[in-house]
């Protein structure tokens, strides 16, 4: 492995024949500040700064006493504003508050994962690259670590059966823009749906003997899952495909 000068990882050059394919996957490291996923240049212009302090006051509050124990004025507190002012520029109450957070997270977290994945030429790259980096924010996202921890049963009903299609919605849509470059739009909706899928099955419940965190160990986990995958970039032929190319090949030449 090789750093790069931001402090990424590399895969080092495949030290095989010269017909060896080179790949590189880099991880960086987590997309939160704080506990938090960073925020995006341009978030003010989308939302008053004082909305956008009450919700970053609210994952303060989470991480630090849950959703049971975090009231209103304790937000209030954080944001350094008034209760009234809480309820005037995010509505809903409390239910709407934390609902209101999770999406702004949610949203932060697909847009700053696009701008990562830009920089991975290879579709085995992107699918690793993804899954790493979303098993980082997921293990640590300092609010939701604590629910998972000390209050399941408000992440539950999110994370299981069919409230998980939006989520799964979602990521089949961001599979289609980010994956579209190597695959039918068909196919990548169903792979952007498999990574949130896998992200969602160890974030959760992790396997000590599988570190998804790693970039290089989400690229092997890729390969073997997905073994039609090509490392160089396009999905490979299958057998009976390369078969035909060659029969085609050898046509033209003769």
């Amino acid at each position: 492995m090789v750093a790069t000068p931001a402090g990424d990882t590399a895969a080092s050059p495949d030290p095989g024949g010269a017909g060896a394919t080179t790949m590189r996957v880099r991880a960086t490291t987590s997309l939160l500040i704080a506990g938090r996923v960073a925020p995006l240049p341009g978030d003010e212009g989308s939302a008053t700064a004082l909305e956008q302090r009450i919700l970053d006051a609210a994952l303060v509050c989470i991480a630090r006493w849950g959703v049971a124990k975090t009231t209103l004025d304790d937000i209030a507190r954080e944001a350094r504003c008034s209760r009234a002012t809480v309820y005037r520029l995010v509505p809903g109450g409390k239910d709407g508050l934390m609902l209101a957070a999770a999406e702004r997270e949610l949203a932060r977290f697909f847009a700053h994962l696009a701008e990562r994945l830009e920089a991975e030429s290879t579709l085995v790259g992107r699918l690793a690259v993804g899954i790493a980096e979303s098993m980082l924010v997921v293990s640590g996202h300092e609010a939701l670590q604590y629910l998972v921890e000390h209050e399941p049963e408000v992440v539950l009903p999110f994370v299981s059966f069919d409230a998980l299609d939006p989520l799964f919605g979602a990521a089949a849509s961001f599979g289609a823009a980010t994956l579209g470059t190597f695959l039918e739009p068909a196919d990548a909706r169903a792979i952007g749906e498999w990574v949130a899928r896998i992200v969602v099955s160890y974030g959760f419940e992790p396997d000590d003997s599988l570190d998804l965190t790693d970039a290089r160990t989400a690229e092997r986990f890729v390969l073997r899952y997905l073994p039609h995958l090509n490392p160089a970039g396009a999905p490979a032929l299958s057998p009976a495909d390369a078969r035909r190319t060659e029969q085609e090949r050898t046509h033209v030449q003769h």
